[in-house]
C-alpha cells in the first residue's frame, strides 16, 4: 500500500467499484459515487490501482446513507451500489453495459434502456448464506466482506431479501444441532409458488437430516448436496418436489424480462424455434403454443423433463449440453440463448456463425455485460437489432440484458 491520495471519482466500472484518476494512473475504489471527492490509500499494480477508501471529503450529489448496518458495518459484499441513489443506479448500470459492448465487445452501441424494479428492497426470493463452525461448536451464519472473501460475519438481516426468506433462514439458524458433521456448508434458499425448497451443500453424512426438516417447519422440500457427490431430494411435504432453481429471484422484473423476450421472438413470425439453455420451459411452452416447433435443449435433466411434459406434440425436450446438442437442430427461425454466466461455449458461437442459414434472429439473455461482449466478437455474422437491460438485482452492480441480433445485411 502507498500513502492516502486525493482523487476525484469519475464513474462506477462493473463490479461497482468508483473509477478515479491519479497521475494518469486508473483508480478503482468501491463504495464509492460519481462526483466523490475521496480519499483513499493505493494498492498499485501494473497498470492500474485498487483503492481503500479512507474518507470522503466531498460527497457527491448521488450519494446517500446506506439503510443497512451489515454494509455499513460488516462491508457486506452482497450488495455494491447501497450508498447511491436508485436512479443513479440505473444509469450506472447502462454505462456498464455500454462500456462493456463498445470496448470489449467491439460494437457501436448507445447506452441501453434500463427497465426498472419495482421494488427496491425486499425482492430477493432466494439468499444463500455460507456458515461456518467455531471451535466452541457455535455456528456464524452468513455473507463475506468484500474485502475479506474468507471472512463471514452472522447475518441479522438483508434488507433486499424477501421478509419470508429471512423468517424461514431464522428458523435454519436456529436449528444447527441437526446441521451435517462438517465444520464449513453453504446453504440456498429460494420461495416456491407452494411453499420454499433449501439446497444444505456440503458434508459426507448428514444423520439428521429427516430432523433438520421437521425442526423447519415452514420448508416444503429439502435437498442435500454432500460434498463430491449430486444433488438429490431428502425430504418434502405434500407434492412439493421442485428444486431450488425453478423460481425468479425478483419475479416483478422477470415477468418484466420474459414477456420482452416473447415480443421479440414472436417480431420475427418463427415457425421453428431453438430454445437454447432452456430451463423448465418458461419461454419454449408459449412459442410453442403459438404454433411454433421448438426444441429446447437444457442439461438439467429435472428441468428438461419438466418441459417435455408441457410441450404438444411436433415440439420436443433435450436433456444435454448446448454446445454438443445446437448444431444438429439449426438452421431454425429463431435461436433462444440464455447462457450462465460464463456466457457461451465457443461451440455454441461457432455453430451460430457457421450454419448454411443464419437464424431471422438470436435472441440472447445475458447477466454479465463483460461475456455477453466476449460472444459478440464471435458472432461478426450479426449485427445488435435491439438492445434492453433489467435491474433484476437493485443495490448491487449487476444487470440482465436482453440482446436481439438479426444478421447483418438484413433491413432495420
Amino acid at each position: 500500500m502507498t500513502d492516502s491520495v486525493e482523487l476525484t471519482i469519475e464513474s462506477v466500472a462493473a463490479g461497482g467499484d468508483g473509477v478515479g484518476r491519479r497521475e494518469g494512473i486508473v483508480v478503482f475504489v468501491p463504495r464509492t459515487a460519481p462526483g466523490d471527492r475521496v480519499r483513499a490509500r493505493l494498492d498499485l499494480r501494473r497498470r492500474f490501482a485498487r483503492g481503500r477508501l479512507e474518507e470522503v471529503l466531498v460527497p457527491s450529489a448521488v450519494r446517500i446513507e446506506p439503510p443497512c448496518a451489515h454494509y455499513r458495518v460488516d462491508r457486506c459484499g452482497g450488495c455494491q451500489l447501497q450508498h447511491v441513489r436508485y436512479g443513479t443506479q440505473l444509469d450506472i448500470k447502462s454505462g456498464i453495459v455500454r462500456d462493456a459492448l463498445t470496448r470489449l465487445g467491439k460494437r457501436a452501441v448507445d447506452a441501453p434502456v434500463v427497465v426498472s424494479s419495482e421494488q427496491q428492497w425486499r425482492y430477493r426470493r432466494k439468499l444463500t448464506l455460507a456458515m461456518r463452525r467455531r471451535r466452541a461448536g457455535a455456528w456464524v451464519i452468513g455473507l463475506h466482506s468484500f474485502d475479506d472473501a474468507g471472512r463471514v460475519f452472522q447475518l441479522e438481516d438483508c434488507p433486499i431479501t424477501d421478509e419470508r426468506v429471512m423468517a424461514i433462514w431464522r428458523e435454519v439458524m436456529a436449528a444447527t444441532a441437526f446441521f451435517p458433521d462438517e465444520n464449513e456448508l453453504r446453504a440456498s434458499l429460494r420461495l416456491l409458488d407452494d411453499g420454499a425448497a433449501m439446497v444444505m451443500e456440503g458434508g459426507r453424512a448428514w444423520s439428521r437430516r429427516q430432523s433438520f426438516f421437521k425442526q423447519v417447519s415452514t420448508l416444503t422440500a429439502l435437498w442435500w448436496k454432500p460434498t463430491g457427490g449430486a444433488r438429490s431430494l431428502v425430504a418434502a411435504r405434500g407434492d412439493s418436489v421442485a428444486g431450488a432453481s425453478f423460481a425468479q429471484v425478483n419475479p416483478g422484473v422477470a415477468t418484466l424480462l420474459h414477456a420482452h423476450v416473447l415480443e421479440r421472438a414472436r417480431a420475427h413470425a418463427p415457425s421453428s424455434v431453438v430454445d437454447a439453455y432452456a430451463g423448465a420451459g418458461a419461454t419454449a411452452v408459449p412459442l410453442a403454443a403459438d404454433g411454433a416447433t421448438v426444441t429446447a435443449i437444457e442439461l438439467d435433466r429435472e428441468a428438461s423433463d419438466r418441459c417435455a411434459a408441457q410441450l404438444p406434440e411436433g415440439s420436443r425436450a433435450i436433456a444435454g449440453r448446448v454446445e454438443d446438442l445446437l448444431p444438429s437442430v439449426l438452421p431454425t427461425d429463431v435461436v433462444l440463448v440464455n447462457p450462465p454466466r460464463s456466457g457461451m461455449h465457443e461451440r455454441v458461437a461457432g455453430a451460430l456463425e457457421n450454419v448454411s442459414t443464419p437464424p431471422r434472429a438470436v435472441i440472447y439473455v445475458s447477466c454479465d455485460p463483460a461475456t455477453l461482449a466476449r460472444d459478440l466478437t464471435r458472432l461478426s455474422r450479426y449485427r445488435i437489432a435491439s438492445l434492453r437491460s433489467f435491474d433484476m438485482f437493485p443495490q448491487t452492480a449487476h444487470v440482465e440484458t436482453v440482446c436481439e441480433l438479426v444478421p447483418d445485411g438484413d433491413a432495420a
